[in-house]
């Protein structure tokens, strides 16, 4: 097995957490804030696509899902056109706010095509690459992919946790 099909395993396992946790909310439970200050499946999931889009446009030397597609214009969220959630305050999670999953699910999706489509044309010595020097050691694709892999995982496991928080 190749490099490539592992990292697309892994990003499509991904989609599957995303897809069960979407599957039969409502508006109520899928903006729903544990505490009345978690973070509710509609941010968790609108972040993981974001950071996942972002990073993997960046690294892949193209366009996000989010600016080439208008989902930014699509979602109208009153936060600046290049956030991804990072660094959030309680008002700003609260602000990521959906009447649906309907859009939430189709930019997940898109941003599932994308990163599939790239990981799927890697080879495996281009995962040696190193992305980001800003780091001691500096950071290789493979490093960066397997980062943005294990932060999607975690938010993902996030959301399905706040989902059955809710049902109780």
């Amino acid at each position: 097995m190749r490099s490539a099909e592992l990292l697309s395993d892994a990003f499509s396992r991904i989609d599957h957490i995303v897809s069960q946790v979407l599957t039969g909310l409502d508006v109520e439970a899928l903006n729903w804030r544990p505490g009345g200050s978690g973070n509710s499946i509609s941010w968790l999931v609108w972040h993981l696509s974001r950071a996942q889009d972002e990073q993997v446009a960046d690294v892949a030397g193209i366009g996000s899902v989010w600016a080439t597609s208008a989902f930014a214009a699509r979602f109208a969220l009153p936060l600046e056109a290049s956030d991804t959630g990072y660094g959030h305050s309680s008002d700003q999670v609260s602000a990521v706010h959906f009447e649906s999953t309907k859009l939430l699910r189709d930019y997940h999706q898109a941003v599932l095509a994308q990163s599939l489509e790239y990981v799927r044309g890697l080879q495996d010595a281009d995962l040696d690459r190193i992305v980001d020097r800003r780091w001691d050691p500096p950071v290789s694709l493979g490093v960066r992919l397997i980062s943005i892999l294990d932060d999607c995982v975690q938010h993902g496991g996030q959301a399905a946790y706040v989902k059955g928080l809710h049902r109780k």
